[in-house]
């Protein structure tokens, strides 16, 4: 059974950082592309960015480029989002993701959900 713990959310001004991670097991976690999707408040939850099984491509939606970078660790079993120049409007409920498939798109192809991480950025 795939279990995916999300950590690292909480509260930032804007223009500040935070470093999600999101730590799996009960899978062969080299073989999974992962990512990140967010939901805000009274919206659907969304693509965030997508990283393949070997770490050697990743994908991000248009408003997080530049800012976000998504990275890898298949040695611990580990994917980390690493969030900077936050704005008020990357305030959302944080979700890892695994895809069987291993190549990080499209979104569609993400099966297995973390239970979520909540970010705040306050202006």
């Amino acid at each position: 059974q795939v279990q995916l713990v999300e950590s690292g959310g909480g509260s930032v001004q804007a223009g500040g950082s935070l470093r999600l991670s999101c730590a799996a097991s009960g899978l062969t976690f080299s073989n999974f592309a992962m990512g990140w999707f967010r939901q805000a408040p009274g919206k659907e939850r969304k693509f965030v960015a997508g990283i393949n099984w070997s770490g050697g491509s990743t994908y991000y939606t248009d408003s997080v480029k530049g800012r976000f970078t998504l990275s890898r660790d298949n040695a611990k079993n580990t994917v980390y989002l690493q969030m900077n120049s936050l704005k008020p409007e990357d305030t959302a409920i944080y979700y890892c993701a695994a895809d069987p498939t291993g190549w990080g798109r499209p979104a569609s192809s993400f099966g297995s959900w973390g239970q979520g991480t909540q970010v705040i950025v306050s202006s």
